[in-house]
């Protein structure tokens, strides 16, 4: 598979009223088109930091990314990112929140019905096509999420970037939103790397699962490849000892590999 994402040497510094503060320092990864990788580790070891990175919303004190060869600089359509928090803006129709990223992104090469059509592609890949026209407040939280990831998917970016995209959610709703999410993945082949703190969903969803270590000066610790086929179901998964033991690999290294460094 083509290399889609490379981070060289990447390390991380934030000016503080007590001096320099070293978030990340040399991480080196190599993502391919269609990957889903996820990042995972104990609050304050850079996660969200690095996935800010690579959205360019900000940028290194050290090192080079680089989005399918070109320096990733700022912020870019080719990269679009879900957060933690849906952030659709609350006057705007599901449709129209879609549609604002839609028309930034093409609205110089096509014209309003094409525009229109990428729009309501995207809301019924996400399973809204009959909630176009509600607003926020009118939807679920799950549904708020779904508008956000599918104004991520109407840019067609060549990496899908998700900070714990359903963090906020109640535990029905998550399960749902990761079967969806995985339809999506399987139904776009969207490169999509994820922050989560949940095992089980690192588990689930993911082609490789980036440990990082305890910060300050976090770095990928150990990279877990997960040998299971797609599609995957959670019921099925529950039983495969394949499962198990990533499972035990990632909660080994979180429990048990980083608490006993801290302590």
């Amino acid at each position: 598979m083509k290399k889609i994402l490379q981070i060289e040497n990447v390390g991380m510094a934030f000016s503080t009223k007590q001096g320099s503060y070293t978030a990340l320092r040399k991480i080196n990864l190599t993502i391919r088109e269609g990957e889903f990788v996820t990042l995972i580790g104990h609050s304050g070891c850079g996660k969200s930091t690095l996935l800010n990175l690579v959205a360019g919303l900000t940028l290194p004190t050290e090192g080079i990314l680089l989005c399918d060869g070109r320096e990733i600089g700022g912020p870019g359509p080719e990269r679009a990112v879900v957060f933690q928090n849906h952030s659709l803006l609350p006057w705007l129709s599901c449709f129209e929140n879609v549609y604002l990223g839609v028309e930034r992104v093409f609205g110089r090469l096509e014209g309003a019905p094409k525009l229109k059509k990428r729009t309501e592609a995207a809301l019924t890949l996400v399973g809204l096509g009959d909630v176009q026209a509600k607003f926020p407040n009118e939807i679920s939280g799950g549904m708020k999420q779904r508008v956000g990831i599918a104004r991520a998917l109407a840019m067609q970016p060549k990496i899908l970037l998700m900070d714990e995209p359903f963090g906020a959610l109640d535990a029905l709703t998550r399960a749902n939103l990761q079967e969806e999410l995985m339809r999506i993945v399987a139904d776009t082949g969207a490169t999509t790397v994820m922050v989560t703190h949940d095992v089980d969903e690192a588990v689930l969803l993911s082609d490789r699962v980036m440990m990082l270590t305890n910060g300050p000066a976090a770095t990928i610790g150990e990279i877990l490849e997960v040998n299971l086929p797609r599609p995957r179901q959670r019921l099925a998964l529950a039983h495969d000892p394949v499962y198990a033991e990533c499972r035990a690999a990632i909660l080994e290294f979180l429990y048990h590999k980083q608490l006993k460094r801290a302590a």
